[in-house]
């Protein structure tokens, strides 16, 4: 990631980097420079940089004096790039409750994100969907990552209420629909010991319940799969101009793809391994199971 995540209201900067680079794009292959840009639009060659690298809000004039420049006479495609602009514009000026998250930056994105979405993909490895944890799963998973990031116990419970706040997506009148698979070594490593890992699959069991939500469990059993290489969300909107975006999980730092390509083969990759999945009873029976067997 970038640091134009840290820059401007996080809540928009996908949208903004995706703009600017289909402004770069063009620009490139009308073979102009950021100078010849800055000119045309009176502004800085400082600026041209902010705008196709996305830390800024675009103005609709800017982007059609650009256009008209670089030469896209196309009205169509000059309307999705002036939507994508609307967009970016409409999501900086939210103020969300994420603002002052102790999440690193990268994250707050990503939430912010979620909190404007209409519906979500996320296949997890390792542990239960954030969406779907309980606090004590939450707390306990915060403590054990503290080593590296949580140490002060403030700022840990101020990450679990952040963790519960986005649970409130699931519900209202317009929830959030949430297609989960998860492998089954999440739902046997024990977060917490026993007894919070007990009522952590019991509450999964609940959360599966909600007519918005789809949770499928990939076995053991079912041998290599498509998408071994690590957990990943892929976040859709309910405005026909936003591609999905894609946020992959690293190591150290959280990847994004942010066009229709990239999102279209993680969304291949996710459905492949949802028919490798048990069906949701059957992945709500083996869940219960591994329940009683801790």
């Amino acid at each position: 990631m970038t640091r134009t995540s840290y820059l401007g209201n996080r809540t928009s900067t996908v949208l903004a980097r995706r703009l600017g680079s289909e402004l770069l794009r063009l620009r490139d292959a009308a073979g102009k420079t950021q100078r010849q840009a800055a000119d045309v639009i009176n502004a800085t060659n400082s600026k041209i940089v902010k705008m196709e690298q996305g830390w800024v809000p675009m103005r609709d004039p800017d982007i059609r004096v650009l256009c008209e420049f670089y030469g896209l006479d196309d009205r169509e495609a000059v309307g999705r790039l002036l939507d994508l602009a609307r967009l970016d514009r409409e999501r900086r000026k939210a103020k969300g409750w994420w603002q002052d998250s102790p999440h690193p930056g990268t994250l707050t994105e990503y939430i912010a994100l979620e909190d404007a979405a209409s519906r979500l993909r996320t296949w997890q490895v390792s542990l239960v969907p954030g969406l779907f944890q309980t606090a004590e799963y939450a707390r306990s998973l915060a403590v054990s990552e503290g080593a590296g990031v949580w140490e002060d116990p403030d700022e840990i419970e101020r990450l679990v209420e952040i963790r519960m706040c986005r649970q409130q997506r699931l519900y209202g009148e317009r929830p959030l629909e949430v297609y989960a698979i998860v492998w089954e070594a999440a739902l046997r490593q024990l977060i917490g010991g026993p007894g919070v890992m007990r009522a952590q699959l019991e509450h999964l069991l609940k959360v599966a319940e909600l007519p918005n939500v789809r949770l499928q469990v990939l076995p053991f059993h079912a041998g290599g799969h498509p998408c071994l290489s690590g957990s990943f969300t892929i976040v859709s909107f309910a405005e026909n101009e936003a591609v999905d975006v894609v946020q992959a999980d690293t190591m150290t730092y959280a990847a994004w793809a942010e066009n229709e390509s990239e999102s279209a083969t993680y969304g291949a990759f996710f459905e492949r391994t949802a028919r490798l999945s048990l069906a949701q009873r059957d992945s709500a029976l083996l869940i219960d199971t591994i329940r009683q067997e801790i």
